[in-house]
């Protein structure tokens, strides 16, 4: 009895959300030896005590520099973009950062356009690589990164690779113990002794981020996959949007990967090698978002949260995992409410067999509220990217869903720019021809089993 009280005082004050608080309290009183251990081993707060051990000391901007950037970065913005300056002030509010002007941004469709791209990248760097991914499989594709990140390394230049623990053993052999056999820099972010793969994990590295002697960069949702190249017609296709970054912007992705680094490793990354100075090379504004449970909880819901409200013609989102919280999910409805066409493009067919049927039990009330929901036919649909009306763009590792708003290590970039999101409004009108669109009287006329399930899995939305 006195463990059950003691975690209940940790809950109520450790817990940030409410439905947590009471799920947790009343499974560690209604069963307490399986809610003692499933707590501890799995609760929220002990989440936050181990992130927030991931963010480093660091030598920060001073302030009167940050406030003159910040300065500059909202000059451009009100010549430019009058009207969207109000969420010019939220991203700098949640990031502590500037947009950041000069920047060209390049979208690359699937493997097949932003592998050759990673990998010639890799070919001709000068001074360093940072690679950090969820997965690495160490197939033809991962073989062809692990011949590349070899040559570099033997060339002399500086070579550092971050595989998440959990995504590592999606594949045999695993990738850091190959590349370690190479002579490779490389570790595994937040390794465990337990012999598991289990796509639910939380508190994942899940970012995925590529930069070459602190000039290029290249982040999205393309894992290193042979099933991300469908031109070699894999057994498991999967489709996928990448980006290419030059610019300022960059040195947001090389940040986020020193911290990852130097918490996992020990090892500062700094100079001019890794960070380099970095002169305009195109017209995008653009920023980094790094977000996880540590000190940049909630960072990128917060930021989806203001672009539905800055948003005056139309929402459309990308996204293979589709769990809106209760606070996301009202915004949407009530964006679509004010005459806001909001369109939401979701795989047809789920890997994750109970995400899609979480996502069933919501589709009615997202449907209700004047959303419009479409489904992309196989191969499976992994891109991440939400457009606001023809200028804000926003894409990277995140899906909309609880482990990856809440518990996992995530990176997006917000862009403002017309030409580009005018090229991501095609390729989304391309894939909505493809597309099937569901209403709110499909979703009513499943069967009485078929709800059940679906409100059954809908329960465990906030671990999925």
């Amino acid at each position: 009895m006195i463990a059950v009280i003691l975690t209940t005082t940790h809950i109520l004050l450790s817990e940030r959300d409410v439905a947590s608080t009471v799920g947790w309290t009343g499974l560690v009183w209604l069963a307490p030896l399986v809610g003692l251990l499933f707590y501890w081993l799995f609760g929220v707060n002990r989440i936050q005590r181990k992130a927030h051990r991931l963010r480093p000391q660091g030598s920060a901007q001073s302030e009167s520099a940050r406030i003159a950037a910040e300065d500059r970065a909202q000059h451009l913005l009100e010549q430019r973009y009058p009207e969207w300056v109000p969420l010019g002030h939220l991203g700098d509010a949640l990031t502590h950062s500037v947009l950041e002007p000069g920047n060209q941004v390049r979208a690359l469709v699937d493997g097949d356009q932003a592998y050759p791209e990673m990998l010639c990248a890799i070919d001709q760097a000068h001074h360093s690589v940072a690679l950090s991914t969820y997965i690495f499989d160490i197939d033809a594709v991962g073989r062809q990164f692990v011949a590349a990140l070899d040559r570099a390394h033997r060339r002399g230049v500086q070579v550092r690779v971050l595989i998440d623990a959990v995504g590592q053993r999606y594949s045999r052999p695993r990738a850091p113990r190959l590349l370690a056999r190479l002579g490779v820099p490389v570790a595994a972010f937040l390794d465990s002794l337990l012999p598991i793969r289990n796509p639910y994990l939380n508190l994942r590295n899940h970012r995925k981020i590529l930069v070459v002697d602190g000039r290029i960069g290249f982040t999205g949702g393309l894992n290193i996959r042979g099933g991300c190249l469908l031109a070699n017609r894999p057994q498991s296709p999967v489709r996928d949007l990448h980006f290419l970054l030059e610019g300022p912007a960059v040195r947001g992705l090389m940040s986020a990967f020193e911290v990852d680094w130097h918490f996992t490793t020990g090892e500062r990354l700094s100079g001019d090698d890794w960070f380099p100075p970095l002169v305009p090379v195109g017209d995008s504004l653009a920023r980094c978002l790094p977000d996880g449970p540590d000190e940049d909880f909630d960072v990128i819901r917060r930021m989806m949260l203001g672009a539905l409200a800055q948003a005056r013609e139309r929402v459309r989102i990308i996204t293979p995992y589709f769990l809106p919280d209760q606070l996301l999910l009202m915004v949407l409805n009530v964006t679509a409410l004010r005459g806001i066409e909001v369109q939401i493009l979701l795989p047809e067919r789920n890997n994750l067999r109970f995400v899609q049927w979480a996502a069933q039990a919501q589709a009615e009330q997202i449907l209700a509220g004047g959303c419009r929901i479409f489904l992309s036919p196989p191969p499976f649909d992994h891109t991440k990217l939400m457009l606001v009306d023809d200028l804000w763009c926003f894409f990277g590792s995140s899906n909309w869903d609880p482990r990856s708003l809440r518990l996992n290590f995530e990176l997006n970039v917000e862009v403002y720019d017309r030409t580009l999101t005018r090229q991501l409004q095609h390729l989304f009108d391309a894939k909505l021809r493809e597309a099937t669109e569901i209403t709110a009287a499909q979703m009513r006329a499943r069967s009485v089993p078929i709800k059940l399930r679906d409100g059954a899995a809908r329960l465990l939305s906030p671990y999925l």
